[in-house]
């Protein structure tokens, strides 16, 4: 009788999760996530004005595999408030600690004159997690930006934040200094969210992105999704939909990496149709502006993203 029970309990529905290539099931990357190593002068350069400077980018810190590219071409994402992050999210491989060193009084002096020597035209501020604050950071990240604007007037800047655990008088603070864009990762799905963040969830990051849309004081609202974490298509399509119905003028959606052996396992390599389908799907929605593919990064190519936004902003001004 107590097998019969078993035996004819419902089954749970199969999840049509996107399909690994061939070579992923034999552990390998597959061809198009194989690329040449940048040359050049430029990319020692930015090397040597960034250790010189005693700054820490994401680049480095999160294993990106888009670093020696953008280095190459003169850029990097600052990252802020240190390299120790109190939030131990299941595909960050930024260091865990919970209580971080304090904040750099220096640091935001230091960021702006690597702006100068770099050149930047559009600057990318992101932040680990630091709970441990009162204000979580963002008076630091404020700081930041209001170095960089008096010592470098016509950059253009761009934050990518934690949720500051929702609290709207914090995000406040980070909003009043008017970054042209404001950046909160959704990360993955919603079924996917409790195993892949530690602290956010995904309901508290679209009222993040929501706020801050009907704040009115940045040009963009962005956000970005990894893709490769056992999702589903049709899950990755309502996140855009999620995204796109609180407000986000910039969607990415990249290839998650796993970037060390204690870290999530990596489901399957998207392929680049897929990201193709997915890009074409958020502009069929009324996404303005999608951004999909293997290396896609949130803030892979910023400045070129924020120039073709503003270009269309403009043009139906």
């Amino acid at each position: 009788m107590t097998d019969d029970l078993f035996n004819n309990r419902p089954k749970k529905p199969k999840l049509n999760v996107l399909p690994s290539s061939p070579d992923n099931a034999k552990g390998r990357f597959p061809s198009w996530l194989h690329r040449k190593l940048p040359r050049g002068k430029e990319l020692f350069k930015t090397n040597e004005i960034l250790k010189t400077s005693g700054l820490n980018t994401v680049c480095e810190e999160a294993k990106c595999p888009n670093r020696l590219e953008c280095y190459s071409n003169k850029t990097a994402t600052f990252l802020a408030l240190g390299i120790a992050c109190t939030r131990a999210c299941g595909f960050c491989d930024i260091d865990f600690a919970k209580h971080p060193l304090p904040p750099e009084d220096g640091e935001p002096k230091r960021i702006s004159e690597s702006v100068q020597q770099l050149g930047l035209a559009h600057v990318v501020i992101t932040m680990v997690a630091r709970d441990d604050l009162p204000d979580q950071g963002a008076s630091h990240i404020a700081k930041i930006i209001q170095t960089v604007r008096e010592d470098t007037p016509n950059a253009t800047l761009e934050v990518l934040t934690s949720d500051f655990s929702g609290d709207e008088s914090i995000i406040d603070i980070v909003l009043d200094a008017k970054p042209e864009i404001f950046n909160h990762n959704i990360e993955t799905v919603r079924r996917l969210t409790p195993r892949v963040r530690h602290k956010a969830t995904y309901e508290r990051t679209l009222k993040v992105l929501s706020y801050a849309k009907q704040n009115g004081k940045n040009a963009f609202i962005k956000s970005g999704i990894m893709v490769g974490l056992g999702e589903t298509v049709d899950e990755v399509k309502e996140t855009i939909d999620d995204l796109y119905h609180v407000g986000c003028e910039i969607i990415t959606i990249g290839q998650y990496l796993q970037p060390n052996k204690n870290k999530l396992l990596v489901k399957s390599f998207i392929t680049p149709e897929q990201f193709k389908e997915f890009e074409e799907y958020g502009k069929s929605i009324g996404v303005k502006h999608m951004y999909s593919g293997p290396f896609v990064r949130s803030s892979y190519n910023a400045s070129l993203l924020l120039k073709n936004a503003l270009k269309e902003k403009h043009s139906h001004a």
